[in-house]
């Protein structure tokens, strides 16, 4: 009887559709609350490091002196710390999952060179 089992199953695998969809050439299917990747608006950051501090997954690293911003997607279990903690509000959950790569699972980010000192207006001695 098992046998018969384990041949009916397998036959129902190999002629039946596929139990998994072709993402990414078919879209995944999006629900309220999906949780698809991280970003970062990187002109609006201040390189003040607490998503570093609270990411739970230790997955972004970020240096103040070079400006630049990293995260590991491998690592990154996209909970929204990051998000939650910015007091830019630079960084944010994009509902659509990250595209597939074969590249690096790192993604580095550097901003832009720091704006130049102003300089103060020193009012005009009179003659």
């Amino acid at each position: 009887m098992p046998l018969f089992t384990m041949v009916k199953r397998a036959l129902a695998n190999v002629t039946g559709k596929p139990a998994t969809l072709m993402y990414p050439a078919t879209p995944a299917k999006r629900y309220e609350g999906t949780r698809g990747h991280v970003v970062i608006a990187i002109e609006d950051c201040i390189y003040c490091g607490n998503c570093q501090r609270h990411c739970v997954s230790q997955a972004i690293t970020v240096d103040r002196a070079a400006r630049t911003w990293e995260i590991d997607r491998l690592r990154c279990i996209i909970c929204g710390r990051c998000a939650e903690v910015c007091p830019k509000d630079c960084i944010f959950v994009e509902p659509d999952y990250h595209p597939s790569t074969t590249g690096p699972a790192v993604e580095f980010v550097q901003g832009p060179p720091p704006a130049p000192p102003k300089e103060e207006k020193k009012p005009k001695a009179e003659e």
